[in-house]
């Protein structure tokens, strides 16, 4: 019998008890132990049988319960303390407001919108599929914890992404359970008679496609999400915030287009609701919102009640107040859409941004370089010309994406293309056990103090024995969980239970534990490790050393390949001599995350190297006492010491996959054998691995500051989102900055093919330069109508290569000498040289203007 009707009764809490329903509304609760307590006091069965989700406990717990807390005194003083520790932590300055006050110049953004396809803030609001939501999550918990001002942006998928489970045969299955957003932490915004604010767009295929935006507190950091699950919206609408990452092209463009678009829309709502500011900087997070982009080109040109911009004005102010951060390495990450789609969807008479030229927005993502396919229209691209400053994930991942993108700059070489980068980081509340914490905190430290180098430094204070005894207490921990996802999972796959007795058995606390979770495309190389099955089960079953893995990780429901790697894992760890020592987990999510990192001795990660931009994963695994093995790939390239973990050696450039993939197998195996198992197992009296507690004090000491992500939110508030609020209320104030800028470029365009370096002439050396030795250059340049303030004239030096082409290469520039007729000018400069080898020089003019982040912006230059 179904229900013809379905809706969900909210508690009524005692007045005594109404803070309940405040801490279970700020999601802090799920990075704060002590709120957690709480909750877990009110009816400890039901906290762990509901999920640990604050929302279902309160709607499942009984009005006896309720009365008996509401007469408990000791109980309503622990309820009190947690309300009113709540309340300082939203109200008290924090680390953004001692910094403006203290540089007392108001240069930081008042506001920072940060637009995420995905948000992973906690297991009970799974609106994530992998790193990128996860990493979107602690980027606004971090945001929080530092009193950085900024609101998130996002969708609120109906089904999230999916429940993973296992058939009998070890294949990934796919469900998609309904989320009923009463049953969430989140609340409807309302307007001020106590409607619903909604926002529209209007698309080419129907009426209107109208969402609602829901409103999640991330600690001091609202979180809009918006829904299309809206009466009176056809059933095509309403299924566009169905599901991550799922349904055709043209689903996933309507998915973008309310991303970004209606993203915009929705802030505008409701910063006019709330009376919350304005944002002056706008991040987007991956190219899925990169249209919040076109949004605002139409607010300033044609919509009611804006300024009347021309484009070229209006994209120039939006760049100015716009970063983007790309996630990829891989060009099959990004999203590209059918060109002839887009101009559908983006017609200018009858599109998602009316009024807005159609040619000029397709051509922001034309791939109209070398290589590239004019017939699709790239979101990453798109996202690139419409911010002015953008960013990789990692040192390394900024290196490769200035080579992917090196088309869009391809007057300029590889390392001078405008992206930089900031490493990733996590956010250690979420992250880190909290006996982790209470052991560092009886040894003197403060987890929540900014003198982080205080909390690191207690780490020597800690004795071995103390360390060692909390490690083997979270390994106990994640070997009782999974046993109890084991035995769900094989329940799942159709066992009974005579058939798992074993299970009580998998699994050792006193062994050395290895964990692997990830998503499963095929670059992440879940399988490396069965490359050579004999030698894995000797590693396993080692009678003195043995080694037990912990595996998880979602293969995207469309991808077969992953899928049977998967299914090629699960069978290996079906086999009943070694199911003992090796488990796959299905349904990796958050829940899962939080015992796996701490319950760890070592991560392991083995991409292909170097398609891993960052990986965040073995930075939770080193921030719980977990030692790194892994390709030098993504952060572990940039912060691996030599004493802080190990270091697979890869094969990089091997023509042939399998001999690679053979190679760096073999390497991880020896890895193990020789290095990290012995090291594990060599006890002292006490049963302490001595060397392996040293080497995990130096991890923690070593990475715990450069992991977290506080420092990457202080990193991306000091270099990108600071001056970006600079520049734009530079361009914004009266929009004649901005004007003056896009006329500027305009003019400097058309001027270009009249520049030239006619000749340049050197002295100071001759035929055998010695170091120390000046040399002086002069460059006569003819600039056309164009004038020296227009650009700036570099000597670019660096080593000589044998075919002439410079590397390390510096540019140093010329001063403006002598002035002659028809737009002649001479620029000289000099040169110490300060090393000895092949040396090598050339003259070129850029365009140079204040108001420009570098001066490969415009990608124009002309060269001797």
């Amino acid at each position: 019998m179904r229900a013809i009707r379905r809706f969900t009764v909210r508690p009524v809490l005692p007045p005594a008890l109404t803070a309940l329903g405040e801490l279970a509304h700020n999601l802090r609760w799920s990075w704060h132990p002590e709120t957690q307590d709480v909750f877990a006091e009110v009816d400890p069965d039901l906290w762990v049988s509901t999920g640990r989700d604050p929302v279902r406990l309160l709607g499942a717990v009984g009005r006896e319960r309720f009365d008996e807390l509401a007469a408990d005194e000791g109980f309503l003083e622990r309820l009190r303390v947690a309300r009113d520790d709540l309340e300082r932590y939203l109200t008290h300055d924090r680390w953004y407001q001692r910094q403006q006050a203290r540089q007392g110049d108001g240069s930081g953004p008042r506001t920072v919108a940060y637009f995420s396809p995905e948000f992973g803030i906690t297991a009970v609001l799974p609106q994530y599929s992998g790193g990128l939501g996860i990493l979107a999550g602690d980027h606004l918990k971090a945001a929080s914890d530092l009193g950085v001002p900024i609101v998130g942006v996002g969708l609120l998928y109906r089904h999230g992404y999916f429940k993973q489970s296992l058939s009998r045969e070890g294949w990934q299955q796919e469900t998609y359970p309904v989320l009923d957003p009463d049953e969430l932490p989140i609340s409807l915004l309302r307007e001020a008679d106590g409607s619903r604010a909604t926002i529209s767009i209007q698309l080419p295929d129907g009426p209107d496609l109208v969402a609602r935006i829901w409103v999640a507190s991330v600690g001091r950091v609202p979180l809009l999400m918006l829904d299309t699950d809206v009466e009176g919206n056809p059933d095509h609408y309403v299924d566009v915030t169905d599901r991550l990452y799922g349904g055709t092209s043209e689903h996933r463009l309507r998915q973008e287009l309310l991303l970004g678009v209606g993203g915009v829309r929705a802030l505008r709502a409701y910063c006019r609701i709330t009376g919350a500011p304005e944002p002056e900087v706008f991040h987007t997070n991956e190219g899925h919102a990169g249209f919040l982009g076109v949004e605002r080109i139409r607010e300033l040109t044609v919509a009611d009640g804006g300024p009347g911009l021309d484009f070229d004005t209006a994209l120039e102010v939006g760049r100015a107040s716009t970063v983007f951060t790309t996630h990829t390495p891989v060009p099959a990450g990004i999203d590209r859409f059918p060109r002839s789609l887009v101009e559908q969807y983006l017609a200018t008479d009858g599109g998602a941004t009316p009024g807005v030229p159609t040619e000029r927005v397709l051509a922001l993502g034309t791939e109209d370089y070398a290589g590239g396919d004019t017939s699709v229209f790239n979101m990453a691209v798109m996202g690139f010309r419409l911010a002015q400053r953008a960013n990789g994930v990692s040192l390394l991942h900024g290196e490769v994406s200035r080579g992917m993108f090196n088309g869009l700059w391809p007057a300029f070489d590889e390392a001078e293309v405008p992206i930089g980068s900031i490493t990733n980081g996590v956010h250690a509340p979420t992250w880190v056990a909290r006996e982790v914490f209470a052991l560092a905190a009886s040894h003197g430290a403060d987890a929540d103090g900014d003198d982080t180098d205080g909390f690191w430094a207690a780490v020597d204070k800690v004795p071995a024995g103390e360390i060692w005894s909390v490690k083997r207490t979270l390994r106990q921990r994640l070997v009782d969980d999974a046993r109890r996802r084991l035995a769900r999972s094989w329940t799942k796959r159709g066992a009974s239970r005579a058939e798992l007795a074993w299970i009580d058995e998998a699994l050792d606390p006193d062994v050395l534990t290895i964990g692997f979770a990830r998503r499963v495309p095929s670059y992440k190389r879940l399988t490396l490790m069965l490359r050579d099955p004999e030698r894995l089960r000797a590693l396993l079953l080692h009678p003195e050393r043995p080694v037990q893995l912990i595996i998880a990780g979602k293969s995207h429901p469309a991808d077969e390949g992953g899928k049977r790697l998967i299914q090629e894992m699960v069978r290996f760890a079906d086999e009943a001599g070694v199911r003992h020592r090796i488990v796959f987990l299905p349904n990796y999510d958050i829940a899962m995350a939080q015992p796996l990192y701490p319950g760890c001795d070592v991560w392991l990660n083995n991409p292909l190297r170097p398609y891993e931009a960052c990986g965040t994963s073995g930075m939770k695994a080193a921030l719980n006492g977990g030692l790194n093995l892994s390709i030098l790939d993504g952060w572990w390239d940039e912060w691996y010491d030599g004493e802080n973990g190990w270091a697979i050696p890869s094969a990089d450039g091997l023509d042939d996959p399998d001999k690679r993939d053979d190679l760096e197998a073999a390497a991880l195996y020896d890895l193990i054998e020789r290095e990290v198992a012995p090291r594990f197992y060599d006890v002292d009296a006490d049963g302490v691995p001595t060397r392996w507690v040293e080497m995990l004090r130096h991890t923690l000491k070593s990475l715990g500051p450069k992991v977290l992500a506080t420092r990457m939110v202080r990193d991306y508030t000091r270099q990108l989102y600071t001056p970006a609020a600079g520049n734009a209320r530079a361009l914004n104030s009266d929009y004649a900055g901005a004007r003056e800028l896009a006329q500027w470029k305009a003019r400097v365009r058309a001027g270009w093919p009249q520049v030239r370096v006619e000749h340049v002439e050197s002295a100071g050396v001759g035929d055998a330069a010695e170091v120390g030795v000046t040399l002086t250059v002069r460059a006569f340049v003819g600039l056309g109508p164009l004038s020296p303030d227009d650009v700036e004239v570099q000597l670019v030096h660096g080593r000589a290569l044998a075919d002439d082409t410079l590397t390390d290469t510096t540019a140093v520039p010329l001063r403006l000498g002598e002035t002659y007729e028809g737009g002649r000018y001479c620029f000289d400069g000099e040169v110490a040289l300060d090393r000895s080898g092949p040396f090598g020089y050339t003259v070129r003019v850029v365009p140079s203007n204040g108001l420009l982040t570098s001066f490969a912006e415009l990608g124009v230059v002309t060269t001797a």
